[in-house]
């Protein structure tokens, strides 16, 4: 096993380690949408195989999916004919005009600097028109003050692909000083190759600090709270309506551009 990132170079082992069979994610996202009356123009900033994008283009909106990716982007472009698939950072991008922006399973916090989450925001501010969409799937910071159930012991998880079976052990640790959540995986599979160990790290954004950003780049708030979502336990069913607390391991944003 090599690569820089062993999920993102493989995006089929990605699909295969982190399956979406219902497309509950893109769902989620429309009922967003339908709720709010948001155009036919979505970009999904961190679309990564780009399942999310091919559901919304399947429900009629005209949609771009962007990521960094090169290996995700062409895995997209394969299968999924119908959205416009390009390369884009999340940190600063022109990629157009839109009636929404989309940015799930946490891709958000991947800002990890004040000053990327603010390049983030502007960027979409440009991105919108009046009265846009800003919709946001991730983890909820506020989850770890004084919980450390996610941190006390590694998690295992094993999975079949392509006749190996991949075993994954991941570690959580909060790095409190760059307020970031660290993540280390190594990966073992069957076939022989040595382990593998990798690094990431998410923004561990908290509610009212993530208002603040939404509201000095000119967006209001139209929703934030822990569930139910794509990722929840239960998950989220059509008609379940948002709920109000910020208090769970995920959260749920919608936010509007003032209309000047």
């Amino acid at each position: 096993m090599t690569g820089a990132n062993l999920l993102t170079d493989h995006p089929a082992l990605y699909e295969a380690r982190f399956p979406d069979p219902d497309r509950l994610a893109g769902r989620w996202t429309e009922e967003c949408l339908r709720r709010y009356d948001a155009g036919e123009r979505v970009l999904d900033m961190g679309c990564g195989t780009g399942r999310d994008a091919a559901h919304l283009h399947s429900v009629g909106r005209e949609v771009t999916g962007a990521d960094l990716s090169e290996a995700m982007l062409a895995y997209a472009r394969d299968r999924h004919p119908g959205p416009s698939f390009v390369r884009a950072d999340l940190h600063g991008f022109d990629l157009g005009v839109f009636d929404a922006v989309v940015c799930l399973d946490s891709s958000l916090l991947y800002c990890r600097t004040n000053d990327q989450l603010d390049g983030f925001l502007a960027s979409c501010r440009r991105a919108l028109t009046p009265g846009g969409l800003l919709i946001a799937e991730m983890r909820n910071g506020a989850y770890f003050l004084g919980r450390t159930d996610l941190l006390d012991s590694p998690t295992g998880n094993t999975f079949t692909w392509q006749g190996i079976t991949y075993r994954s052990t991941t570690t959580l640790t909060v790095d409190r000083t760059a307020q970031l959540l660290r993540r280390t995986r190594v990966w073992a599979g069957d076939d022989g190759a040595p382990p593998v160990a990798q690094h990431s790290a998410w923004r561990l954004l908290f509610p009212h600090e993530l208002r603040h950003f939404l509201a000095a780049h000119g967006f209001e708030v139209l929703e934030l709270h822990d569930g139910p979502g794509p990722r929840t336990e239960p998950p989220w069913q059509e008609g379940r309506l948002p709920g109000t607390a910020t208090d769970a391991d995920r959260l749920h944003l919608v936010a509007r551009l003032h209309i000047h």
